[in-house]
């Protein structure tokens, strides 16, 4: 999968800090604004216990994890839709993103400095987001010069459909609203928009960065956000502190530091799968003596393309698959012992496979 999450937010917020506790790359991160210039990328492992299960049943010679993709880019100031600041690079980082962590500083440190000068989440949220906004605006405005004549003189089908999703963006716009307001009513508009690339478009979590005494039960500046975004699109995470505890070799060391925290897991594992789930990715497994191997698919993708994420030639020969649910293999332990039970589905080109399915190909080219 070559979907990449980008973590955004103004300058010294903890966006680097962040990035190196989750990512295989490593950012620079120090106290002053624009710290992070190019885009930093690295590839990190999603967590997931069901993988360690399987390993644990089957024993295999190596294990390999699902991946995503996380990109640290540069802060954004007011006026980086008019080119101020990294402006204009940082807009055109984030479209190629497919999804946004959008972090927000939410602890008190007079030795870090605001660019704003004082700490407010919902401002700095509400300054990220105009600045897309805007953005966007722009952007709906000068397609629908190019469309609308097409569209109202020259009768194309094709420019109308286009002309009344780009109106509907620019009045949310024009609104203050973000363009993910707009909900595509079929699924001809839902690739029209996938091919405006907008900035306000795409799925957002808001990660609450906090200090470590507010890493299990928030604060002030938490609720602030909640009141503003709801409860469903925020994640709170000490950065700093998981910067520490990532340092930390030991498993058990780690787990008495997250209890002392008042944290079951860290948050760093919540990110990461939030991240995953935020661009739209799903897990399905193979499980042998040899592999136990977690392979990511999009949700809603079918047998034949899921086969395709092992090898072209499983997609191109495709001829059934062979579905094991993941708590039938986990109840019965081997793939004979599931066959014998009759709980093996045999499925077609038409199957949709589903999260933590445990899948094997048959194929002929």
């Amino acid at each position: 999968m070559s979907l990449k999450c980008g973590i955004v937010g103004l300058p010294n917020v903890g966006k680097s800090t962040l990035f190196n506790c989750i990512s295989s790359g490593k950012a620079q991160s120090a106290n002053f604004p624009f710290c992070t210039i190019d885009p930093n990328v690295g590839s990190t492992n999603v967590p997931d216990k069901r993988l360690e299960v399987l390993t644990q049943i089957c024993q295999p010679k190596r294990t390999i994890p699902a991946t995503v993709e996380i990109v640290d880019i540069a802060g954004l100031v007011k006026g980086a839709s008019k080119g101020e600041g990294l402006g204009n690079q940082f807009l055109a980082n984030i479209r190629e993103c497919d999804a946004i962590l959008h972090v927000l500083r939410c602890f008190d440190d007079g030795n870090i400095v605001h660019v704003d000068g004082s700490v407010d989440p919902v401002r700095d949220k509400e300054v990220v987001e105009t600045e897309l906004q805007i953005k966007d605006l722009e952007t709906v405005e000068n397609r629908i010069k190019k469309v609308e004549k097409m569209a109202t003189t020259g009768g194309d089908k094709e420019a109308k459909k286009l002309l009344n999703l780009l109106q509907r963006y620019r009045e949310v716009l024009l609104q203050g609203k973000s363009c993910r307001e707009v909900v595509p009513e079929n699924a001809e508009e839902e690739q029209m928009a996938k091919d405006l690339y907008l900035l306000t478009n795409k799925p957002v979590m808001y990660v609450c960065n906090v200090d470590e005494a507010s890493a299990a039960g928030g604060n002030a500046y938490v609720d602030a956000v909640r009141a503003a975004v709801g409860e469903d699109n925020i994640l709170v995470i000490a950065a700093k502190t998981e910067a520490e505890i990532a340092e930390i070799e030991e498993y058990e060391d780690r787990q008495m530091f997250l209890e002392e925290m008042g944290l079951e897991e860290s948050g760093v594992v919540r990110l990461i799968q939030s991240a995953y789930r935020l661009l739209g990715l799903r897990t399905f497994f193979t499980a042998g003596a040899d592999e136990c191997r977690a392979w990511t698919i999009v949700a809603g993708d079918k047998a034949p393309r899921a086969a395709g994420v092992i090898h072209t030639d499983f997609e191109r020969g495709f001829i059934r698959a062979e579905v094991i649910k993941y708590d039938d293999f986990v109840q019965y332990r081997t793939e004979a012992a599931v066959r014998a039970a009759g709980k093996m589905g045999i499925e077609g080109k038409d199957y949709v496979v589903q999260d933590g399915d445990i899948m094997h190909f048959l194929f002929n080219v």
